[in-house]
Protein backbone atom coordinates (compact mmCIF):
# COMPACT_ATOMS: atom_id res chain seq x y z
CA UNK A 1 0.00 0.00 0.00
CA UNK A 2 2.71 2.62 0.78
CA UNK A 3 4.51 1.75 -1.97
CA UNK A 4 1.33 2.28 -4.50
CA UNK A 5 0.71 5.46 -2.36
CA UNK A 6 4.76 6.56 -3.21
CA UNK A 7 4.33 5.83 -6.52
CA UNK A 8 1.02 7.80 -6.80
CA UNK A 9 2.87 11.04 -5.45
CA UNK A 10 5.55 10.96 -7.52
CA UNK A 11 3.47 10.58 -10.86
CA UNK A 12 2.01 13.53 -9.41
CA UNK A 13 4.88 15.52 -8.85
CA UNK A 14 5.68 14.68 -12.54
CA UNK A 15 2.35 16.24 -13.82
CA UNK A 16 2.89 19.19 -11.68
CA UNK A 17 6.41 19.93 -12.46
CA UNK A 18 6.21 19.57 -16.62
CA UNK A 19 4.20 22.73 -17.29
CA UNK A 20 1.48 24.38 -19.31
CA UNK A 21 0.99 22.92 -22.59
CA UNK A 22 1.76 24.66 -25.58
CA UNK A 23 0.32 27.56 -26.25
CA UNK A 24 0.41 27.15 -30.03
CA UNK A 25 0.05 24.12 -32.65
CA UNK A 26 1.18 24.30 -36.01
CA UNK A 27 -0.58 22.95 -39.21
CA UNK A 28 0.83 22.16 -42.46
CA UNK A 29 0.63 20.32 -45.86
CA UNK A 30 0.97 20.61 -49.37
CA UNK A 31 -1.22 21.20 -52.32
CA UNK A 32 -0.15 18.03 -53.82
CA UNK A 33 1.70 14.89 -52.25
CA UNK A 34 1.96 13.05 -55.52
CA UNK A 35 4.50 14.55 -58.13
CA UNK A 36 4.63 12.76 -61.83
CA UNK A 37 6.87 13.29 -64.35
CA UNK A 38 6.44 12.64 -67.59
CA UNK A 39 8.85 13.02 -70.85
CA UNK A 40 7.34 16.69 -71.19
CA UNK A 41 8.24 17.58 -67.54
CA UNK A 42 9.84 20.83 -67.42
CA UNK A 43 9.21 21.45 -63.60
CA UNK A 44 6.46 21.95 -61.25
CA UNK A 45 6.07 24.18 -58.57
CA UNK A 46 4.32 22.95 -54.86
CA UNK A 47 2.31 24.89 -52.75
CA UNK A 48 3.36 24.55 -48.83
CA UNK A 49 0.59 26.08 -46.56
CA UNK A 50 -0.36 25.76 -43.08
CA UNK A 51 -1.98 28.16 -39.82
CA UNK A 52 -1.04 28.78 -36.62
CA UNK A 53 -4.12 27.29 -34.11
CA UNK A 54 -3.45 29.58 -30.74
CA UNK A 55 -4.84 28.44 -27.29
CA UNK A 56 -7.15 31.44 -26.35
CA UNK A 57 -6.13 31.46 -22.52
CA UNK A 58 -2.63 31.80 -23.87
CA UNK A 59 -1.04 35.39 -23.54
CA UNK A 60 -0.20 37.50 -26.81
CA UNK A 61 3.25 37.22 -28.52
CA UNK A 62 5.13 39.99 -28.57
CA UNK A 63 6.21 39.78 -32.09
CA UNK A 64 5.09 38.16 -34.77
CA UNK A 65 5.47 34.66 -35.85
CA UNK A 66 8.09 32.91 -38.04
CA UNK A 67 8.12 30.30 -40.65
CA UNK A 68 11.20 28.27 -41.70
CA UNK A 69 10.10 25.12 -43.94
CA UNK A 70 13.54 22.50 -45.02
CA UNK A 71 12.78 20.31 -47.37
CA UNK A 72 14.97 17.76 -48.13
CA UNK A 73 15.22 15.25 -51.28
CA UNK A 74 16.06 11.81 -51.51
CA UNK A 75 19.99 11.04 -50.65
CA UNK A 76 22.79 9.53 -52.93
CA UNK A 77 26.58 9.80 -52.91
CA UNK A 78 28.03 12.78 -54.85
CA UNK A 79 31.59 13.49 -55.97
CA UNK A 80 33.19 17.06 -56.72
CA UNK A 81 36.38 16.82 -58.52
CA UNK A 82 39.03 20.16 -58.42
CA UNK A 83 41.06 20.68 -62.25
CA UNK A 84 44.57 22.20 -62.44
CA UNK A 85 46.51 22.96 -65.28
CA UNK A 86 49.30 20.62 -66.18
CA UNK A 87 51.69 21.43 -68.86
CA UNK A 88 49.11 23.33 -70.59
CA UNK A 89 46.18 20.87 -70.06
CA UNK A 90 43.54 20.70 -67.33
CA UNK A 91 43.24 17.86 -65.34
CA UNK A 92 41.75 16.65 -62.99
CA UNK A 93 43.97 16.26 -59.53
CA UNK A 94 41.98 15.87 -56.87
CA UNK A 95 38.41 14.48 -55.87
CA UNK A 96 36.26 14.22 -52.89
CA UNK A 97 33.30 11.95 -52.50
CA UNK A 98 30.19 13.49 -50.13
CA UNK A 99 28.23 10.23 -48.27
CA UNK A 100 24.49 11.03 -49.27
CA UNK A 101 24.01 14.62 -49.08
CA UNK A 102 20.50 15.45 -49.43
CA UNK A 103 20.17 15.85 -53.62
CA UNK A 104 17.55 18.53 -53.14
CA UNK A 105 17.89 20.83 -50.54
CA UNK A 106 14.90 23.90 -50.09
CA UNK A 107 15.37 25.76 -47.18
CA UNK A 108 12.52 28.51 -46.92
CA UNK A 109 11.75 31.14 -44.67
CA UNK A 110 9.50 34.41 -43.79
CA UNK A 111 12.46 36.49 -42.91
CA UNK A 112 16.15 36.21 -42.77
CA UNK A 113 17.30 33.33 -40.54
CA UNK A 114 19.31 35.77 -38.39
CA UNK A 115 16.03 38.26 -38.04
CA UNK A 116 14.46 34.60 -36.87
CA UNK A 117 16.72 33.00 -33.93
CA UNK A 118 20.50 33.18 -32.92
CA UNK A 119 23.07 31.70 -34.46
CA UNK A 120 23.54 29.12 -31.47
CA UNK A 121 19.70 28.14 -32.46
CA UNK A 122 20.42 28.10 -36.32
CA UNK A 123 23.68 25.83 -35.21
CA UNK A 124 21.64 23.41 -33.32
CA UNK A 125 18.27 23.09 -35.04
CA UNK A 126 20.68 22.85 -38.40
CA UNK A 127 18.52 25.73 -39.84
CA UNK A 128 20.28 26.52 -43.47
CA UNK A 129 22.18 25.39 -46.08
CA UNK A 130 25.86 26.35 -44.13
CA UNK A 131 24.03 24.29 -41.10
CA UNK A 132 23.31 20.76 -42.94
CA UNK A 133 26.07 18.58 -42.25
CA UNK A 134 27.75 17.07 -45.64
CA UNK A 135 29.75 14.74 -45.11
CA UNK A 136 32.72 13.64 -46.85
CA UNK A 137 34.89 10.59 -47.12
CA UNK A 138 38.62 11.93 -46.17
CA UNK A 139 41.26 9.46 -45.91
CA UNK A 140 38.89 6.33 -45.52
CA UNK A 141 37.02 8.00 -42.87
CA UNK A 142 33.62 10.02 -42.57
CA UNK A 143 33.72 13.87 -41.76
CA UNK A 144 32.31 17.25 -41.87
CA UNK A 145 33.91 20.09 -42.63
CA UNK A 146 32.33 23.03 -43.25
CA UNK A 147 34.60 25.15 -44.34
CA UNK A 148 35.60 23.26 -47.03
CA UNK A 149 36.90 23.95 -50.74
CA UNK A 150 35.25 21.02 -51.90
CA UNK A 151 31.92 21.08 -49.87
CA UNK A 152 31.64 24.95 -50.86
CA UNK A 153 31.98 23.17 -55.16
CA UNK A 154 29.46 21.28 -53.96
CA UNK A 155 27.00 23.79 -52.61
CA UNK A 156 27.65 26.23 -55.47
CA UNK A 157 27.24 23.52 -57.91
CA UNK A 158 24.03 22.44 -56.42
CA UNK A 159 23.16 25.74 -56.38
CA UNK A 160 23.36 26.62 -59.96
CA UNK A 161 21.36 23.47 -60.82
CA UNK A 162 18.77 25.45 -58.63
CA UNK A 163 18.60 21.64 -56.30
CA UNK A 164 19.96 24.11 -53.30
CA UNK A 165 17.77 27.13 -52.23
CA UNK A 166 17.80 29.34 -49.29
CA UNK A 167 15.11 31.95 -49.97
CA UNK A 168 14.88 34.52 -46.66
CA UNK A 169 11.67 35.69 -47.89
CA UNK A 170 9.56 32.96 -49.51
CA UNK A 171 7.23 32.01 -46.50
CA UNK A 172 4.36 34.79 -46.50
CA UNK A 173 1.97 35.20 -43.85
CA UNK A 174 -1.90 35.94 -45.60
CA UNK A 175 -2.94 36.91 -42.01
CA UNK A 176 -0.77 36.74 -38.61
CA UNK A 177 -1.65 33.34 -38.10
CA UNK A 178 -1.94 31.64 -42.21
CA UNK A 179 0.71 31.39 -44.13
CA UNK A 180 2.09 29.79 -47.47
CA UNK A 181 4.92 28.84 -49.72
CA UNK A 182 5.94 28.16 -53.46
CA UNK A 183 8.53 24.94 -53.27
CA UNK A 184 10.02 25.06 -57.24
CA UNK A 185 11.34 21.51 -58.30
CA UNK A 186 13.60 22.22 -61.27
CA UNK A 187 13.60 19.59 -64.34
CA UNK A 188 16.55 18.24 -63.21
CA UNK A 189 15.19 17.31 -59.92
CA UNK A 190 15.39 13.65 -58.79
CA UNK A 191 13.24 10.86 -58.33
CA UNK A 192 12.06 9.48 -54.94
CA UNK A 193 10.99 10.77 -50.98
CA UNK A 194 11.18 14.25 -49.99
CA UNK A 195 10.87 15.27 -46.46
CA UNK A 196 9.64 18.66 -45.60
CA UNK A 197 10.08 19.90 -42.20
CA UNK A 198 8.14 23.41 -41.01
CA UNK A 199 9.15 24.89 -38.03
CA UNK A 200 7.39 27.66 -35.96
CA UNK A 201 9.21 30.49 -34.21
CA UNK A 202 8.52 33.37 -32.00
CA UNK A 203 10.54 35.75 -30.00
CA UNK A 204 13.48 33.73 -31.21
CA UNK A 205 12.21 30.27 -29.81
CA UNK A 206 10.79 27.56 -31.75
CA UNK A 207 7.80 26.59 -30.19
CA UNK A 208 6.02 24.28 -32.48
CA UNK A 209 7.38 22.06 -35.41
CA UNK A 210 5.22 19.86 -38.27
CA UNK A 211 6.50 17.54 -40.71
CA UNK A 212 4.98 16.01 -44.31
CA UNK A 213 6.36 14.62 -47.42
CA UNK A 214 5.37 14.37 -50.92
CA UNK A 215 7.26 11.61 -53.37
CA UNK A 216 8.18 12.49 -57.29
CA UNK A 217 7.64 9.33 -59.48
CA UNK A 218 7.83 8.88 -63.29
CA UNK A 219 5.42 7.79 -65.59
CA UNK A 220 4.88 7.11 -69.22
CA UNK A 221 6.26 4.93 -71.82
CA UNK A 222 10.06 5.86 -70.99
CA UNK A 223 9.26 4.30 -67.04
CA UNK A 224 7.33 1.52 -68.55
CA UNK A 225 10.35 0.45 -70.63
CA UNK A 226 12.39 0.66 -67.60
CA UNK A 227 10.16 -1.45 -65.38
CA UNK A 228 10.00 -4.11 -68.06
CA UNK A 229 13.64 -4.13 -68.08
CA UNK A 230 13.88 -4.54 -64.47
CA UNK A 231 10.80 -6.96 -63.65
CA UNK A 232 11.18 -9.16 -67.16
CA UNK A 233 15.14 -8.82 -68.11
CA UNK A 234 14.62 -12.39 -69.90
CA UNK A 235 11.61 -11.34 -72.21
CA UNK A 236 12.88 -7.33 -72.28
CA UNK A 237 16.19 -8.89 -73.45
CA UNK A 238 14.36 -11.17 -76.27
CA UNK A 239 11.95 -8.41 -76.91
CA UNK A 240 14.56 -6.12 -78.17
CA UNK A 241 16.73 -8.60 -79.81
CA UNK A 242 13.82 -9.48 -81.98
CA UNK A 243 13.13 -5.45 -82.24
CA UNK A 244 16.20 -5.04 -84.05
CA UNK A 245 16.37 -8.27 -86.50
CA UNK A 246 12.90 -7.15 -87.51
CA UNK A 247 14.18 -3.31 -88.11
CA UNK A 248 17.48 -4.86 -89.95
CA UNK A 249 15.05 -7.00 -92.26
CA UNK A 250 12.64 -4.25 -92.89
CA UNK A 251 15.91 -1.51 -93.74
CA UNK A 252 17.22 -4.60 -95.85
CA UNK A 253 13.82 -4.64 -97.96
CA UNK A 254 13.38 -1.17 -98.17
CA UNK A 255 16.89 -0.29 -99.60
CA UNK A 256 16.99 -3.65 -101.56
CA UNK A 257 18.68 -2.64 -104.94
CA UNK A 258 17.16 -5.09 -107.35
Amino acid sequence: MRCALAAALAAAGLIANAGPAAAERLVASLTNHHVTITSNYTGVELVLFGSVERDPTALVRRGPYDIVATITGPRQSLRTRRKSRVLGIWVNTAARTFVNPPSYLAVLASRPLDAITSADNQRRLRLGIANTPLAEMIDNDIGVVNNDPFRVALVRLMRERHLYEEEPDAVTFLTPTLFRAAISLPAQVPIGNYDVDVKLFADGNLIAQSDSAFEIVKAGFEQFMVDAARKHGLAYGLAAAMMALLTGWIASVVFRRD
